[in-house]
């Protein structure tokens, strides 16, 4: 008797440690599975593909900027240029790097348009992490040019095609060089015969048509709002359905003039190829988070950019849509085949 009630105590004893085993395992188990799955563990850099003072560098400074003043990233945040071949250095440059998070780049719609005109690489070589914002273009000159309106511009144009020359940053075919490329054809005008030249950055550019090099520059809405303001441009159109606010509140658009031509550039993070779902999961999050920041909101509001946040699954889905349409475009403009 006394022996089985020994065997019992010793049962209950090593079925409360094994209880006890169990619950801590499992406290174990949930411990690590509210950790994240993945998070940056050095320096996060996102590449820009043009010059210091370029596009998509400004805009990347931005970014950088508030994720490190609301920690939004536990790690260092650095902008790395990488300008050349309209934006296929930086891409070379993001691929080297295949599956790894710490690497990011901020690309534009002319990713598509580089690649349906035989310039650039396929979107499908990269990973789509979120799609951020939209923006239109403005087409300046110098303040003391001859020209007063995006009308006088095209009727001119009209009349001799090559009477002009654009600077275009940065490739044949990308929103700037359909800012002025659409309503050019809308109005009749052979853009085929159209003079470019073809600049590192909407900077570059802009530096050269102050020098007298290049008589007609399409910029981003921001950059040209920027220069309008301290007096070193003239605007003759915005590629915008309505007008815009602020400094650009004077500025017509193409519809206005005659030209039913709408042109939206898009803004979107795209990571290497190879990239895990962890990795996706943890960028869409922060980028989220981003996005929600009153600091952004306000440079939205600011930049006369459009918020449209959307996920990795959703930006695939809306490139692969985007392409197909960019595709049709630059063929009707003999741009591609």
């Amino acid at each position: 008797m006394a022996g089985s009630l020994k065997c019992s105590a010793s049962g209950k004893r090593a079925l409360a440690l094994t209880a006890l085993a169990a619950f801590s395992a499992s406290l174990t188990v949930g411990a690590v599975q509210a950790q994240p799955a993945w998070k940056p563990e050095k320096a996060v850099e996102l590449i820009a593909m043009n010059a210091p003072g370029g596009g998509s560098d400004r805009i990347l400074r931005i970014m950088a900027a508030i994720m490190q003043e609301r920690r939004h990233l536990e790690v260092p945040v650095n902008v790395v240029n990488k300008p050349g071949g309209g934006g296929s250095v930086a891409y070379a440059y993001l691929n080297q790097h295949a599956g790894d998070g710490h690497y990011l780049q901020l690309a534009s719609k002319s990713l598509l348009t580089n690649n349906i005109a035989g310039r650039g690489p396929n979107y499908t070589e990269f990973t789509p992490v979120a799609f951020l914002f939209g923006e239109y273009v403005s087409v300046t000159v110098k303040p003391d040019s001859p020209l007063k309106s995006g009308k006088e511009m095209i009727e001119r144009l009209r009349k001799d095609p090559g009477a002009l020359t654009f600077g275009i940053a940065t490739s044949l075919g990308n929103p700037n060089h359909q800012a002025v490329a659409n309503a050019l054809k809308v109005a009749g005008v052979d853009i085929k015969k159209l003079r470019t030249v073809i600049f590192p950055s909407g900077g570059a550019a802009s530096t050269a048509m102050m020098g007298g090099h290049v008589d007609i520059v399409p910029i981003t809405a921001a950059f040209a709002a920027s220069m309008a303001r301290q007096g070193q441009v003239r605007l003759l159109a915005v590629t915008a359905p309505t007008r815009l606010p602020g400094v650009l509140a004077e500025v017509p658009t193409w519809r206005e003039q005659g030209y039913d031509a709408v042109v939206s550039n898009w803004r979107s993070m795209f990571g290497p190829r190879g990239m895990t779902p962890a990795q996706i999961a943890y960028w869409e999050q922060a980028l989220l988070r981003f996005v929600e920041s009153d600091e952004w909101k306000k440079e939205l509001e600011n930049n006369f950019w459009r918020s449209e946040y959307m996920r990795s699954a959703e930006t695939r889905k809306y490139l692969e849509e985007d392409n197909a349409q960019a595709k049709a475009f630059l063929v009707e403009l003999g741009l591609a085949k």
